[in-house]
């Protein structure tokens, strides 16, 4: 009898599917990969099977018999957690207090108290179960990536985890800290836990996996014994394709302008970015593309001054940027605009005119006083610029769709008048029309004497826009192609196959 099976799984969004027909089944004791290309629907399956999505069609089966899902604890209270690639731990919480999160804590009589000692020495023999060490009295944000990933486990293991996803662990991690991972999933396995383990790491997959399931735009293109593929027929699999090993790199296109952003190894404190090189001239859109947990994120957060105590060198036209903050790359006219715009662009209980002003106030106000009338005046232009259907300036940002509220976030960018513009996943969540104008928006940009940056997980969209590809692979910037003429194989038998320039071309191995 099978630990999980799934048949024919569905779930969509509007007119859109993220899953179709989905059948898959894990054996306990099975450590089973799940990959896929960005957008292929793994993230979605995890969110069915945990609860946190509920199916639109087909059926789950927990242990032979069938089950619905409705939320996380009920997918907790039958055997299932997942480590997600955030860590989901509370920073101030030693590692204790982190372990027993969310559970009923042992009391003393009369309710004098909580039993401490019973959840140390309860702790203590979880760790010599499986043979790790967490030090469980330090703070999780003192901790380092292994350790709060290795508190996740213990988590899971301490509440019953018949079935563990492991949603790309070892993105930050090191060589030797990935090994001590890999070793507790070895024992895990052995005890009888069924491990899902969800990656673009494909010599992690063929190392730890015995089957592997791949999915490809919401279905599934199929489940595979590890021993009858290798990574060239895999990757045929999740690309629906061929991706050849000789494609042969692209040289960047030749642009006489003079540069507006240099990067130079640059590497953040924890080792998101460990050491990424490029540079941006006057007129261009860079794209940053890689696979999940490569770091482009992380590097646009640390050019503009969110990620503090870099190391390395960032020259916006010619001059070093000593020390990178939001407030200086406003000065030096460099605009963000953040993957979560709900989370870090907007204040979404606060109107479109506080929005889109907000960050340029000082420009309306004099000896303290705001001009309310030049203001609502500018607000309602960039309105009628950005095609933004709202009920009026006053309209709470709240109020609008996805779409309007990044063209908010555009409009609010475009009021500092930047130089350079670092977009994050600018067109996640909007429809084709706002996708438009926005690709619209930054090539007029580029074209007026500005420049881009733009990373997106959708490598159609980034050949569409951009004229030269930086790839990214575990925090490194690696290679550089100019998009003209560059097909998505290219690109991706790079990312699965990432080899610095300074490395043999694959024709010249062997």
């Amino acid at each position: 009898m099978s630990l999980l099976q799934v048949r024919n799984l569905d779930k969509t969004f509007g007119q859109n599917y993220a899953l179709s027909g989905v059948s898959l089944t894990i054996e306990a004791g099975e450590i089973h990969a799940l990959v896929g290309e960005n957008g292929a629907g793994k993230s979605t399956f995890i969110k069915l099977i945990t609860g946190v999505y509920q199916p639109d069609g087909g059926d789950i089966f927990w242990q032979g018999e069938k089950v619905g899902i409705k939320n996380p604890r009920n997918a907790r209270d039958l055997g299932i957690s997942v480590i997600h690639q955030d860590r989901h731990l509370v920073p101030y919480f030693t590692g204790l207090e982190n372990l027993y999160l969310g559970a009923d804590y042992p009391k003393r009589k009369l309710w004098l108290g909580i039993r401490w000692d019973i959840m140390r020495e309860e702790a203590e023999k979880l760790k010599v179960q499986l043979g790790i060490e967490v030090p469980l009295e330090k703070q999780a944000q003192d901790m380092s990536p292994t350790e709060r990933t290795l508190l996740e486990i213990l988590r899971a293991v301490r509440v019953g985890c018949k079935l563990l996803f492991l949603d790309e662990p070892t993105a930050s991690l090191t060589d030797l800290e990935t090994e001590i991972l890999f070793r507790l999933l070895f024992r895990l396995k052995s005890q009888g836990t069924a491990i899902i383990y969800v990656s673009h790491r494909l010599d992690e997959v063929f190392r730890l996996a015995e089957r592997i399931t791949v999915l490809r735009n919401g279905q599934l293109a199929g489940t595979v014994i590890k021993d009858d593929v290798n990574k060239d027929s895999l990757i045929k699999l999740m690309a629906g394709r061929e991706i050849l090993s000789s494609d042969v790199k692209k040289e960047a296109e030749v642009n006489a302008e003079p540069f507006v952003l240099e990067v130079k190894g640059l590497r953040t404190v924890d080792k998101r970015v460990k050491e990424a090189t490029f540079s941006l001239r006057k007129g261009e859109i860079v794209g940053i593309f890689g696979l999940a947990g490569a770091g482009r994120t992380e590097l646009l957060e640390a050019i503009y001054g969110i990620r503090p105590n870099c190391r390395g060198e960032i020259r916006i036209k010619g001059k070093v940027l000593s020390k990178p903050s939001p407030a200086v790359s406003l000065q030096e006219g460099i605009v963000l605009i953040p993957e979560d715009r709900r989370g870090q662009a907007l204040i979404m209980d606060m109107s479109i005119r506080e929005n889109i002003t907000l960050p340029v106030l000082k420009n309306y106000t004099a000896r303290g006083i705001i001009a309310h009338t030049k203001e609502l005046r500018d607000t309602e232009d960039c309105i009628t610029e950005l095609k933004i259907k709202a009920n009026g300036a006053g309209q709470a940002v709240q109020a609008l769709s996805g779409g309007n509220q990044q063209k908010v976030v555009f409009a609010r960018a475009l009021m500092s008048r930047p130089g350079l513009f670092l977009c994050d996943e600018p067109t996640q969540g909007v429809d084709v029309m706002t996708r438009s104008e926005i690709h619209r928006l930054l090539r007029n940009q580029a074209e007026q004497g500005g420049a881009v940056v733009y990373v997106s997980s959708d490598l159609e969209e980034m050949l569409e826009v951009a004229h030269r590809l930086v790839i990214m692979h575990d925090g490194e910037t690696i290679t550089e192609f100019a998009a003209k003429g560059l097909t998505q194989e290219s690109v991706l038998q790079c990312c699965y196959y990432p080899r610095k320039e300074s490395e043999p071309s694959i024709e010249g191995e062997g």
